[in-house]
């Protein structure tokens, strides 16, 4: 059986840099929890960051891979450098996922670590551009399908797909 990596803030957890979580009912979700499928992981916890902590985004500009590379940083508004945190997060992640068998992430769409789509723009004025998280990114680059909070029913019909049903 085949599991889902899942954002620890989407299943109640309080983890996110505000200390809350961003849970999400979802009849799909609770499937995949009684079939044994979630494994639940917060890439920002598990890189050494606290809760709460201040927010961050990759530097204006930048991408996920160039963070990657060594070549972007991910600031807090103060400028403190938290890349180290995010990168050590991401690979936690991959390690993670590899160890138990995920073939699909389910993450919160924004964050500079788990979006899949669209990331804040490193301004912290709330806008976002088109983009992805290291975590996002990392994991789409080793063959995990990536989806977002609002694609539970596609994440889910290409899960069932992976297993011919």
């Amino acid at each position: 059986m085949r599991r889902v990596l899942v954002s620890s803030c989407l299943v109640g957890r309080r983890v996110r840099y505000d200390g809350r979580a961003k849970t999400v009912s979802d009849d799909v979700l609770r499937v995949w929890r009684e079939e044994g499928r979630l494994v639940p992981h917060c890439p920002e916890v598990a890189g050494g960051l606290p809760v709460p902590r201040p927010p961050a985004e990759i530097e204006p500009g930048a991408r996920a891979g160039d963070v990657l590379a060594g070549r972007a940083r991910i600031l807090t508004p103060d400028g403190d450098d938290v890349t180290a945190c995010f990168v050590a997060g991401a690979r936690s992640a991959l390690a993670t996922a590899r160890e138990r068998g995920v073939a699909v992430a389910l993450l919160k769409q924004g964050s500079p670590s788990c979006g899949s789509r669209e990331v804040y723009d490193g301004t912290f004025t709330g806008a976002k551009v088109p983009g992805e998280g290291v975590t996002a990114h990392l994991l789409a680059g080793h063959g995990i399908a990536v989806f977002a909070e609002d694609e539970i029913d596609l994440a889910d019909r290409y899960l069932r797909g992976l297993e011919g049903g």
